[in-house]
């Protein structure tokens, strides 16, 4: 994985860059993905564990946090965590992220001013603690193919409400190419080609072939599937 010290630097003049923002995740647990019927649960999954492969390649420092694990909403996707490997949730009873001291210090301690922001759902989870934050003096990107909601009005009028609140709407994909910005930036080049080719659909099939096709590589190998052995139950 890349770090902030190999990393080439990239130009902001507004944009996001590896260095001037955090990655917030909230609520990425079972019992709230259950009740999204806004958008395709599976693809919800998918740009979270993208954008969470992102910040790692690029030196983005992560928070993460769930609420009631233990009492209702479960674990963080494995997914996710496996994404993720060293961060720990900050669990919280508040729905509202921005009410939670701990959240917030972990915020803080970063020195970042821009958060990427994603979380389930969009209405509360996501809505609540962007307005506070934004309220705050900081900037709030919403990653919105990352969220979702019982329903797409609650979805939509969610964003809306972020939206005239102040917060900037992007996407996973947005966000990786952002801090990506220049091809000819190698130090992350290859990783980013690696997440485009496992997470973007019909954009990473175009990638694998121009590579293999076009340019003659020779093909992407994964490491086989191996079956997992049956768990012991007594």
């Amino acid at each position: 994985m890349s770090n902030l010290t190999t990393l080439a630097k990239r130009s902001e003049k507004g944009l996001l860059t590896p260095d001037n923002c955090v990655l917030a995740m909230i609520d990425l647990q079972p019992q709230m993905l259950f009740g999204v019927s806004s958008h395709d649960r599976q693809t919800i999954i998918n740009n979270n564990v993208l954008l969470a492969k992102a910040a790692q390649v690029f030196g983005v420092p992560v928070v993460l946090s769930t609420v009631e694990s233990k009492a209702f909403s479960g674990n963080t996707w494995p997914q996710l965590l496996a994404a993720l490997p060293g961060v720990e949730p900050i669990e919280r009873s508040s729905m509202n992220s921005w009410d939670d001291a701990n959240f917030v210090a972990a915020i803080e301690k970063t020195g970042r001013k821009k958060i990427v922001l994603t979380g389930l759902w969009t209405e509360t989870c996501v809505a609540l603690p962007t307005i506070q934050a934004i309220h705050d003096g900081y900037e709030v990107y919403v990653a919105e193919d990352c969220c979702g909601d019982v329903s797409l009005l609650a979805h939509d009028n969610a964003m809306k409400r972020v939206y005239q609140a102040g917060a900037k709407p992007v996407t996973a994909l947005s966000t990786l190419l952002e801090w990506q910005r220049d091809w000819a930036q190698r130090d992350t080049y290859d990783a980013v080609m690696d997440i485009v080719k496992t997470h973007s659909g019909a954009y990473g099939a175009g990638v694998e072939y121009a590579y293999t096709m076009v340019h003659g590589a020779p093909p992407t190998v994964l490491a086989p599937y191996r079956v997992p052995a049956p768990a012991a139950h007594g």
